[in-house]
């Protein structure tokens, strides 16, 4: 066998027996909070339409009318003829959102972070990034031939120690998620901000799993307050927003640099305009009723009392995304099969994904859950976790 089909087979073999093999789910319809998986309709905790505008008649009809429009295709990149009208109506009104003088909308978050950590990183950078930051970043951050140091998750004593012995290197950026995708817990802004000027760093943040919960729907830094000491803020449209795209905003200057050098942007051709027109009726949404977030984070906050009132680890959510820490890849394979029997269908999160020996049910919750539905939810998740 060629050496390196031959490689690939070992790999493959060592996954399995380590349960970290990954298989794509034959999910016939996953648009709404139910899903069909092998004939069985389950109740769906594993997205991140947290807010379930996926759904929602109004970016359905913003869509179509944009399909009729304007076709199917944007064509091209957006600095050929994929520049869609739509794109600039959403950048302004997602800036005044973001309260930046700019923003620039991407193909997708993992994008827009490969663009962001390539563009303003260098041989000649450290990066200074949380040790449980998104992928897109990590793989950005290589990307750019930076030299990444990574600190321990949200303890940023470490980040300080680490900033104070890099002290002589002029080019210093410092990135993290706000709201951490698979630990649900949140980044201290506020400190961060105050290591950004002591050390005269660029501050990056990702509100993938922000937007649309926090701040009135803008995200965390504005809930800090702290938005204007941000040098560049990161989203998406793919998770509460319902649609698909990811952003940046922050100053002027700096989204024309990432026009000009973000590659990811210069070589992929532009969204379709119903998706634009989707998005921009998203953002108008929360905009004008941040109330359905705010529903989320206290149902959240409620599941999360439950589950540590029984002795079980959450690793410190303080959001929509609750993780229930188990162990053992066998452990939550087997207590995600039992969830489905019971009718709901949660993430079973491995390594990588989370470090070894943190294998987790990742329950993604949803604003639009009925009494009866989060009810159901905490009684059977009790039931078949101490079961």
């Amino acid at each position: 066998m060629n050496p390196i089909l031959q490689r690939i087979t070992e790999r493959m073999d060592g996954f399995a027996k380590e349960g970290r093999l990954r298989q794509l789910p034959a999910i016939s319809n996953a648009r709404n909070k139910y899903l069909q998986l092998g004939g069985k309709t389950l109740l769906n905790l594993a997205s991140n339409d947290y807010l379930g505008l996926s759904s929602s008649p109004i970016l359905a009809r913003a869509a179509r009318a944009a399909l009729e429009e304007y076709g199917t295709s944007s064509g091209a990149s957006r600095l050929v003829t994929g520049n869609n009208s739509l794109y600039s109506a959403l950048e302004k009104e997602l800036a005044a959102c973001k309260g930046q003088e700019a923003a620039l909308v991407f193909s997708s978050g993992f994008t827009a972070n490969l663009a962001l950590m390539a563009s303003l990183a260098d041989r000649h950078t450290l990066v200074f990034s949380d040790r449980l930051n998104h992928a897109s970043i990590l793989d950005g951050i290589t990307l750019s031939g930076a030299r990444q140091i990574r600190y321990r998750h949200n303890d940023l004593d470490h980040l300080a120690e680490l900033l104070n012995r890099h002290h002589a290197c002029p080019y210093k950026l410092i990135v993290t998620d706000s709201v951490f995708s698979m630990d649900g817990d949140l980044a201290d802004l506020q400190r961060l901000v105050e290591l950004k000027h002591q050390h005269d760093c660029l501050l990056v943040i990702d509100e993938a799993h922000a937007t649309g919960i926090f701040g009135q729907g803008r995200g965390l830094a504005h809930e800090l307050g702290v938005a204007q000491e941000i040098d560049l803020q990161m989203g998406t449209f793919s998770k509460a927003l319902g649609s698909f795209g990811g952003y940046v905003a922050g100053s002027r200057s700096l989204i024309d640099y990432l026009i000009n050098t973000g590659r990811s942007l210069i070589y992929t051709t532009g969204l379709p305009p119903a998706t634009l027109a989707a998005n921009l009726a998203a953002l108008r949404l929360i905009q004008e009723d941040p109330a359905p977030g705010l529903h989320l984070r206290d149902l959240a906050r409620q599941l999360c009392e439950h589950l540590q009132e029984q002795g079980f680890a959450t690793a410190g959510s303080c959001s929509q995304i609750v993780p229930v820490v188990i162990g053992t890849n066998t452990r939550v394979l087997q207590l995600q099969q039992r969830l489905i029997t019971a009718g709901i269908y949660v993430g079973a999160i491995r390594p990588p994904t989370v470090p070894q020996g943190t294998a987790r049910l990742r329950i993604a919750l949803r604003a639009d859950l009925s009494e009866e539905e989060f009810n159901r939810l905490t009684t059977t998740l009790l039931e078949v976790l101490c079961a």
